[in-house]
């Protein structure tokens, strides 16, 4: 009979602090090696100890081979690496990453055929860490064309459009839904705690003017939610310095709204950098986080849009033909690296890359 390795004999809780010393991503290989390392290294006790994985995903519109298996890139912009996760473990074809919050990564994907010829779509919640997946409540295909999902660390989910949204909450598997009663399109909508928060543009085909709006959730089981302008008379003219204004969720109870400092207010002002301001939600009150540096904003300067994504500290822009992101990460300021290049990125043909953070937890239950 073969003897068990010596290390099989350790007590766990010696085990536990030796593993909890390497990066997560190690951790998880290592689950891998036998049943007793995967018992071990997916107890509560030890899960608890682990830091989260603070990443950047890209939302591909397609897969890079057509034969290529599944997975999810990342950025893992301390090690400044490129990472894949693969999602080959779902039974579905086709999916496609949209959101993620609080170690859960939510996804449209394909399910078998119907019999009349189409191909209905599916929302899903996973861990690709841990390999575990949930299938939300059955959802019109047109949801998955029309709507953009919004998620938070709660498990709340609402899947918006400019007419309608349907909410839901884990405790209690149903879609509620209500209208939108928006002026226009909702511009980069994002969940903050039990809020969601839109711009829209409610100015002319000639003139845009974009203005913040707000929609409480914690009520939503009781009575339809509905959205207002959120608006104070000391905000002045902070939606009119920017062009193409973005919002992305910030640190903590906090907003950023990302654009083009236009020149002046002339209509079709050239920009002269971009800029990062941040509100506070408990006070109500804007300030500057950060402006791109001049020598990186050459390279948006001659493009029609850029994209804007992210959350907390860090956000990334991309723009046509730059074939690279650029990175804002406040929390590299102390080593004079807040604003750098992210290279080598996958394709996906026109440069203009999406994406989402994503803070991988061993632990988060979809």
């Amino acid at each position: 009979m073969e003897e068990e390795p010596p290390i099989y004999r350790l007590p766990h809780d010696t085990l536990h602090q030796i593993f909890s010393s390497l990066p997560l991503r190690q951790i998880v290989a290592c689950r891998s090696l036998s049943k007793f390392f995967l018992r071990l290294l997916s107890t509560p006790s030890f899960l608890h100890l682990l830091p989260p994985l603070h990443l950047l995903a890209l939302r591909l519109r397609h897969a890079p081979s057509p034969h290529a298996p599944p997975a999810l890139p990342l950025f893992d912009p301390d090690q400044n690496a490129w990472l894949r996760f693969p999602l080959d473990f779902l039974p579905f074809h086709s999916p496609l990453p949209v959101a993620s919050s609080h170690g859960l990564l939510y996804i449209w994907a394909q399910a078998q055929a119907h019999p009349n010829g189409t191909n209905a779509k599916t929302l899903l919640a996973c861990n690709p860490l841990a390999r575990t997946f949930r299938v939300l409540p059955h959802l019109g295909s047109a949801w998955s064309r029309h709507g953009s999902v919004l998620v938070d660390a709660d498990r709340r989910v609402m899947v918006l459009t400019e007419l309608a949204a349907l909410y839901c909450h884990h405790l209690d598997p149903r879609w509620l839904k209500f209208s939108s009663n928006l002026p226009s399109k909702p511009r980069s909508p994002l969940l903050v705690n039990d809020a969601a928060f839109a711009l829209c543009d409610v100015g002319s085909p000639w003139r845009s003017h974009w203005k913040l709006y707000s929609c409480r959730l914690a009520t939503a089981t009781a009575s339809p939610p509905s959205w207002s302008r959120l608006y104070r008379q000391e905000w002045g003219d902070v939606f009119d310095v920017l062009k193409r204004p973005r919002l992305v969720r910030g640190h903590g109870n906090r907003i950023l709204m990302v654009g083009g400092l236009k020149s002046s207010f002339a209509l079709n002002a050239p920009c002269s950098t971009i800029l990062v301001l941040r509100l506070d939600l408990d006070a109500l009150e804007w300030d500057e986080a950060a402006r791109m540096p001049p020598e990186m904003f050459r390279c948006f300067r001659e493009s029609s849009k850029f994209k804007v994504f992210g959350g907390g500290d860090r956000v990334c822009f991309s723009a046509k033909r730059i074939g690279k992101l650029a990175l804002w990460d406040r929390r590299a300021a102390a080593n004079g690296a807040e604003w750098r290049w992210i290279d080598n990125l996958p394709g996906n043909g026109d440069g203009l890359y999406r994406g989402f953070v994503f803070e991988g937890r061993l632990n988060a239950v979809p």
